[in-house]
């Protein structure tokens, strides 16, 4: 059965959030977070799957992403992020809920899990990185871009191209025909909104960040140990399946597949088969 989803907005600190809700409003919670560098539409074929489990599904896109309309001056960090999806969590009185993080998805939803640990009931991880082990050179590379050296915010904003969103989507894809153009066309619409490329710079230069938090979201995920589903694509040109077999050292019960022929977007070419494995672990939840 597919459900509708519903397309809303709620004011969170001066910020208008987007998100996309479907599932019955007494529902368990999925809370979806995206990645970079799309918006809360990547989950829209998840949802249509999703749509005949008991669960309430909710997607908001960040400030600087989708359909989200942020203050002029507003601060573009990972910290601004997981304020605001703390404050919509507040703002839609989810008391408790699953997290679904991807990419960006990671650092601010794990943000989210060590601020309000009481609220998650589960984990499901989609190549989001909270592990030294998972970084490609390739990500090491990018986070050690500086502002201030000549030409690194140059290579930074070649990502926001058409070229190099298609990069991030197509690399490490066995078959690329199962790649909707759609999904990149429509990040790159969003891309080229006013001010979001100076937004996603500044998140570029703010990723290392995330670093130091490593070791406190995964002393969470060792005191907590919430159920963990990781799913991820072994093509992945950032995050390498190290990453998500490093999950196991904190919750050696995590369930994790790694699926070949798969990218860093998933979901894009994979959905009938992770789909499932997504149903079956929010039925298993206490």
């Amino acid at each position: 059965m597919i459900t509708s989803v519903q397309h809303r907005t709620v004011d969170v600190d001066g910020v208008r959030v987007a998100y996309r809700e479907s599932g019955p409003a007494d529902g368990p919670v999925l809370l979806l977070l995206h990645g970079f560098p799309t918006a809360s539409h990547q989950f829209a074929r998840l949802m249509d799957a999703l749509g005949g489990t008991r669960y309430r599904l909710i997607a908001p896109d960040y400030p600087g992403f989708g359909r989200t309309e942020a203050p002029e001056g507003f601060t573009y960090t990972f910290d601004r992020l997981a304020d605001i999806v703390e404050g919509f969590t507040d703002a839609l009185r989810l008391d408790c809920y699953a997290l679904y993080v991807f990419d960006f998805g990671a650092p601010v939803g794990l943000r989210l899990a060590t601020r309000r640990p009481d609220r998650v009931t589960g984990l499901i991880v989609q190549n989001g990185n909270a592990y030294e082990e998972g970084l490609s050179e390739a990500a090491r590379e990018f986070a050690g871009l500086r502002r201030e050296v000549p030409g690194d915010e140059d290579r930074i904003r070649g990502l926001f191209t058409v070229e190099g969103t298609r990069f991030q989507y197509e690399t490490g894809v066995a078959d690329p025909s199962l790649i909707s153009p759609d999904s990149w066309t429509l990040d790159v619409h969003y891309l080229g909104l006013p001010g979001r490329a100076d937004a996603q710079a500044d998140l570029a230069f703010d990723y290392a960040s995330n670093f130091g938090h490593y070791p406190a979201w995964q002393a969470w995920l060792r005191t907590a140990r919430p159920p963990v589903l990781v799913v991820w694509g072994a093509g992945d040109p950032f995050f390498t399946p190290a990453g998500a077999k490093a999950y196991l050292q904190d919750v050696p019960e995590a369930a994790v597949h790694v699926f070949d022929g798969a990218g860093h977007f998933a979901l894009e070419s994979h959905l009938p088969a992770i789909a499932p494995l997504i149903a079956t672990f929010l039925a298993e939840l206490p």
